[in-house]
Parts: C-alpha cells; structure tokens; sequence
C-alpha cells in the first residue's frame, strides 16, 4: 500500500454544544467559520468556554485525517509543530495511539488549540490559537520529511504562510509526492484565491473542497466549479453535503449519495474523514467511485458523535460497510 503524510497545523481541539447560536452573535464569529483570535480575544473565549461542558481531542484538519487514515490500516505520518507543554505530550500520544507516525517539532510558545462551538443543527465554528503550530516555518522542512511517502496532504489553513506553502510543495514534488489539498474554509480560500490558484496550476494534483469553497475559488455553482477545478488538476472532489459528493478525473464524473443518517450531532471532521476515506481508497487502488462510497462512509459516522475520536466499536462497524461497498 502507498503511504501519505499529513502536513499542518497541530492542534488539539475543545469543543462544546450551544443550545443556540446566541454566543456566534455576541463573539462576532461568523456562523461555519475558521477565526484566528488573539490573546485578547482568547481571554474571552476562554472565559464563555470555561461555563460550558467541554470535550478534548487532538485535532486539525490534516491530523483528523491521519488518525482516520491509519484507523482504517494506512501507513501514515503526520508533519506539525507542538509546545513544550502537557498539551503538547497530550497531542503526540494521541496521534501515536492512533498509529500515525509522528514528525512534530517544538517550540517555546505554548501548544496551539481550537475552541470549536458547535450549533444545534451540528454547524462547527472554529476560534483557533495557533500558538506553537504557527511557528512551523519553511527553514523546518528537508527532504527527509517527505522520504518514503507517495502523497502529500495538506491542509488550507497554512496557506497563509505562502513561504512554507512552497517549500513544502517543492520538495515534495522533488521526492516524487503527489500532493493532495484541502481547502479547509471558505474565509480563507476567499482571502487566498489567487495563491490558492497558482498552488493548484503548479503543484496540486487532487484538490477537495465544499460548495463554499469551490464558489469562493471559482465563482461558479457546484457543477461548473468542479469542471473548472478538475481542468486545473488530476482529481477535484467538491462535497455537497446532504446531497453527497462529486469527482471528477479527465472526461470521468461521477456522483455519490451520503451515508444515510438518523442524525447529525456534530459536523467537525466530516471533510476530513472525507478525504481520509478517498485517500484510502486511492492508496489501495480502488476505482473513484468505490473511493467516493468509502468518503461517504467515513464522514457518515464521525459526523454522529461529538469530536473526531470514534469508538473501536464504530471503526468495527466502519470496516464492515466498507467490505459490503468493496465486495457489492
């Protein structure tokens, strides 16, 4: 089996239910966003979350992905920065018990984190301190990182730090990495277009993104803007939520329903698992609709509990719908 590494920020996420979406209005966070808040506004947050039950897990976008990729059996690594802190060695155990290969670097700044606030329909929104994961710079990487590994995931919100964007990419591209992107969140492609664009034209070859974020790259409704996207790479995947997913390769399309679901408790991780599955199911050499049946299951079920942490139970249950799709 091929195997991936995962690339960005690491950080453990907090999260906590509303019972509206009053406290969205009163933090001034736009309701699905990703927020970076300063000290400032940390003491807030931290302030509302500490009246709040609260859950913890390791997090970010390209770590929840390595977690589900190596809970399915992937061979994978993951590439971060952490503090020299409980919240750091909290991190790294997680990623290791999980079977992810770890690669984290450290820095003097304390270990970064996400408060997520999750509305009553299930809606995330993100108030993240970067912390030490925002010191993850270009002059950290080698090649050494990448030896070893057939993809490159990595997540949209590093993008704001164009430099270690590139470098990332170049020296992936010089090992032979194919590289795969999330878009992360419509705010940030939306504040990147443009280098989303020359990321995409150069270097990325399989590109995942919602609704949100392939209008806010391509202007266009979902159809158009996959076209538009698949004519820039080898793979796009543009995910319609309740209404499924859409892959394009060359000339190929095809479509796929979403795991069916009694309910939604709670949508952190449902782009991730995604892409976790896709990946999966790329590394094993599956067709793309087989890749795209294995995504729908995967964020089916995380998108049922609170957090990205799912039982040994639930994995059991993951891998039998995914033998009954393999073997259909």
């Amino acid at each position: 089996m091929d195997k991936i590494i995962g690339m960005g920020n690491a950080l453990t996420d907090i999260l906590a239910l509303m019972d509206d979406d009053v406290l969205l209005d009163e933090l001034e966070f736009p309701k699905g966003s990703m927020q970076l808040i300063d000290d400032e506004k940390l003491e807030t947050v931290r302030e509302r979350f500490a009246l709040m039950q609260k859950h913890r897990s390791a997090g970010g976008s390209a770590a929840n992905t390595a977690c589900a990729l190596a809970n399915l059996g992937g061979e994978v690594g993951y590439l971060g920065k952490i503090g020299k802190d409980e919240t750091g060695i909290f991190y790294q155990q997680a990623l290791q018990k999980n079977g992810v290969d770890t690669h984290l670097l450290t820095s003097d700044l304390p270990s970064g984190f996400s408060s997520i606030l999750i509305s009553p329909d299930g809606e995330r929104t993100f108030a993240t301190y970067l912390g030490a994961s925002g010191t993850l710079k270009s002059t950290d990487l080698s090649r050494e990182h990448f030896k070893g590994y057939t993809y490159l995931y990595i997540e949209g919100y590093l993008l704001q730090d164009h430099e270690l964007v590139i470098r990332a990419m170049q020296l992936a591209k010089e090992m032979g990495l194919q590289i795969c992107l999330d878009m992360a969140s419509y705010n940030i492609v939306e504040a990147e277009r443009d280098f989303f664009d020359l990321l995409i034209t150069r270097y990325v070859d399989i590109v995942f993104a919602n609704e949100s974020e392939a209008f806010a790259y391509t202007g266009k409704e979902t159809h158009e803007a996959l076209d538009e996207i698949a004519s820039k790479c080898s793979i796009a995947v543009v995910k319609t939520g309740k209404k499924g997913s859409l892959i394009k390769k060359g000339t190929e399309r095809i479509q796929v329903e979403p795991l069916a679901v009694k309910k939604v408790v709670d949508t952190t991780g449902a782009g991730d698992y995604y892409a976790a599955g896709f990946m999966y199911g790329l590394m094993c050499g599956y067709s793309l609709e087989k890749c795209a049946q294995i995504s729908s299951i995967l964020a089916g079920h995380v998108i049922q509990v609170v957090g990205t942490t799912l039982s040994p139970q639930r994995w059991d249950e993951i891998k039998l719908n995914i033998d009954a799709i393999l073997h259909a």
